[in-house]
């Protein structure tokens, strides 16, 4: 037989056992594509000299038969509606997904792989949505892409509910399945366990996990740290588990054994179980077949080395001289999965299209998703309130917004960290987001409600917002009080970085909540989310600006906003003396002008405060001191403004000015200015009524008449 003609495997060294994939149809040509990926994985990571290289080439297997035979997409169209989800939560394993999506035909290229992590690629160390066409969520930090995932089948089943709710299982185009690849570190991670417990409670029967069990992480072996049974957690969480073990022959006779035909079977099992989610716990070597670097911390976090990868290749029968080999067969036979995926979308569409004729009503709500626009009848649904000098909190307000955005919205929904009545973010008669059979005295509702009760698990809600978000069709909120942003910090990141829509409500926003004393008071919490690029932190002074606040953000398709909310009752301002509450909209706008000419002094307040700057104003009127008072809601917005607008509301000539609000002062210097003042608190608060506390604090007009005077005094000298 000539070498040309020879099995693309023959030069395969005969130590190293063949896959186990009769069953599953695998040709030699499979067989060698799956090593391929090994050696572009090697390779790469030599290439650019940093990078993860184990996962990748022990995950070959999987990923190669979730991309070929069993996840149902379409690299011709990859937002084709119809398509399961990919999350790799082991982002640094970027690669494991990266060289599929080039085998596939998304539009990576072998130079895309040599270009890994270098400026300006297509394939960054961790897979970035909106950056690579076919990844679907940004990976990286351990856990966040598996808990993610859970918001993915939260947001496909609240989807089909929406629009086809009566379908049979598995016979409505909105029917899709959500497949996730976690390793040892993902595990750890207690954001896995905050949405795994969760995801077992909801019954998420659209949701596969992969856990990769290599016993591997960058200190080498995990028994140092971690010798937890996987499986026992999460059938006790009340996922559907399976063990794969690959290891096992390994163990017994030193050989390593890759059954593909037993993990598919495990996949087929977890797709007829639709009750509950499932884990097929997958044991691997990490790394394999590197004859030295196998099985340690060596293969997971860095180059293995010319001479590794060198023989390496040599095991797997691939010229060591060459680098990103990659057959003329091999390339076309796995191409071919495009043609695949297109015949299953064709066969989909008159699924699809039969569903639009019979759902008009439905097709112009989808149609108007998928394109982002607002529905009719937007603007006129927010409520608007009277002035009321005793007022109601923030908080309260935003509850009845959302209730009066309930009907014209059917996209928006949310829920709370168990915190709902204290959040106000219960829409009022709408039925719980609850698996069937399961309501309790307080929560009605079903599989496809509207309310979501993410119990105490604060990062877990966070990352889960962004995989309903990431979905695609729904706009997503959830609410904890403002101090419990830490917990949620990774996920707010996260969700600026990826740009997703998502409205984080935040309520109890400083000492003014009163006697939970200081571990529930914020007060570097505003300065420390306002420091995320890409997060609107919108802190309205009334009812008022709080609607406009809301109508705002639902205006904004490609970021996330905090809103910081009051427990306590602020005045409603009388519009009809001060301006109107739209200037929210551009961030701050001047709430009341001097009166008589140019003002004296300038005075910024955001939330609560906004009331003290307008009765500060009042007092220093009295010693004909003229004060503007600046309503400054959302930073953010503010510096998207033109100058012209920014110069008009806060005038470069006056130099005179204070902030108003009760937190850090951090950032603020960077408005008032040398001459200015900041009345603001950089010390934990107490346990007290939070007028109390206001008061012995210095958060009084008469605090900030003192501050207006001292800061004049600079501003002329």
């Amino acid at each position: 037989m000539s070498v040309e003609t020879q099995s693309p495997i023959a030069q395969r060294d005969p130590s190293l056992a063949l896959p186990i994939a009769d069953k599953v149809g695998w040709t030699d040509v499979d067989i060698r594509a799956v090593d391929t990926v090994r050696v572009l994985a090697a390779d790469a990571v030599q290439k650019t000299g940093n990078g993860h290289p184990g996962t990748a080439m022990s995950l070959a297997p999987l990923a190669y038969l979730l991309y070929q035979k069993v996840m149902k997409h379409d690299p011709t169209d990859p937002h084709w509606l119809g398509r399961d989800r990919f999350v790799l939560s082991c982002g640094h394993s970027s690669l494991t997904q990266y060289i599929q999506l080039y085998f596939s035909g998304y539009g990576l290229e072998l130079s895309d792989l040599e270009a890994l992590r270098t400026w300006g690629s297509k394939t960054p160390g961790h897979p970035e949505v909106h950056h690579t066409v076919g990844v679907e969520i940004t990976t990286g930090p351990l856990g966040s892409g598996l808990a993610s995932a859970v918001g993915m089948a939260m947001a496909q089943r609240r989807q089909r509910g929406l629009f086809d709710p009566d379908a049979a299982p598995g016979e409505s185009p909105f029917d899709h399945h959500i497949y996730a690849v976690a390793s040892d570190g993902d595990i750890m991670e207690g954001v896995s366990s905050e949405a795994s417990s969760l995801a077992g409670r909801q019954k998420l029967g659209n949701l596969t996990l992969f856990y990769d069990e290599n016993y591997i992480s960058i200190e080498d072996q995990t028994d140092v740290s971690f010798s937890e049974d996987v499986a026992a957690r999460y059938a006790a969480y009340g996922w559907h588990t399976q063990v794969v073990d690959w290891r096992q022959s390994r163990a017994e006779d030193g050989t390593y054994v890759e059954d593909v035909d037993a993990l598919y079977a495990a996949i087929q099992a977890a797709q007829k179980v639709t009750d509950q989610p499932s884990i097929i716990v997958l044991r691997t070597v990490l790394g394999y077949p590197a004859p030295t670097k196998e099985d340690t911390g060596k293969a997971h976090g860095a180059a293995l080395g010319d001479e590794e990868v060198a023989a390496t290749k040599k095991l797997l029968g691939f010229d060591p001289d060459k680098t990103f080999e990659v057959s003329d067969e091999v390339i076309s036979h796995v191409r071919e999965v495009a043609a695949r995926g297109k015949a299953a979308h064709e066969a989909w569409q008159p699924g699809y299209e039969k569903w639009r004729a019979n759902n008009p009503d439905g097709a112009e709500l989808l149609d108007r998703l998928v394109a982002g626009e607002l529905p009719t009848g937007f603007a006129g649904a927010f409520p608007t309130f009277d002035a009321d000098a005793k007022g109601i909190a923030t908080r309260a307000a935003s509850g009845k917004i959302l209730t009066a955005l309930a009907p014209v919205m059917p996209e928006l929904w949310g829920g709370s960290a168990d915190l709902a009545e204290s959040n106000n973010t219960t829409m009022e008669g709408e039925p719980s987001f609850l698996p069937e059979g399961v309501e309790t005295r307080e929560w009605k509702g079903g599989p496809y409600g509207r309310t979501l009760h993410f119990g105490i698990r604060e990062n877990a809600m966070g990352m889960i917002l962004n995989g309903i978000a990431l979905e695609g069709l729904t706009r997503p909120y959830g609410g904890t009080f403002l101090v419990f942003s830490d917990y949620m910090r990774p996920a707010v990141r996260l969700a600026a970085i990826q740009q997703l829509p998502v409205t984080f409500v935040w309520t109890h926003d400083s000492i003014g909540l009163g006697e939970d004393g200081p571990t529930h008071q914020p007060i570097e919490h505003l300065a420390a989310l306002r420091a995320i690029p890409g997060l609107d932190v919108v802190r309205p002074a009334d009812a008022n600006e709080t609607a406009i606040a809301w109508r705002t953000i639902l205006q904004h398709k490609d970021r996330p906003a905090g809103l910081a909310l009051t427990r306590q009752n602020l005045p409603i301002v009388d519009r009809t003396v001060y301006a109107s509450a739209d200037g929210v909209s551009r961030g701050a706008y001047v709430l009341a002008d001097a009166a008589g000419g140019p003002p004296d002094v300038i005075l910024i307040a955001t939330g609560s405060e906004v009331s003290l700057a307008l009765t500060a104003r009042d007092q220093l009127a009295e010693e004909d001191i003229k004060a503007r008072v600046v309503s400054m809601p959302c930073r953010e917005w503010f510096l998207e403004q033109d100058q012209s607008y920014r110069d008009e509301v806060l005038p470069p000539t006056i130099k005179a000015r204070v902030s108003v609000e009760a937190a850090s002062q951090l950032g603020w210097r960077d408005f008032v200015g040398d001459a200015g003042r900041t009345v603001a608190i950089d010390h934990f608060g107490a346990s007290a009524a939070g007028p109390v506390l206001f008061e012995k604090f210095g958060f009084t007009p008469e605090a900030v008449v003192d501050a207006a005077k001292a800061s004049i005094t600079d501003a002329t000298a």
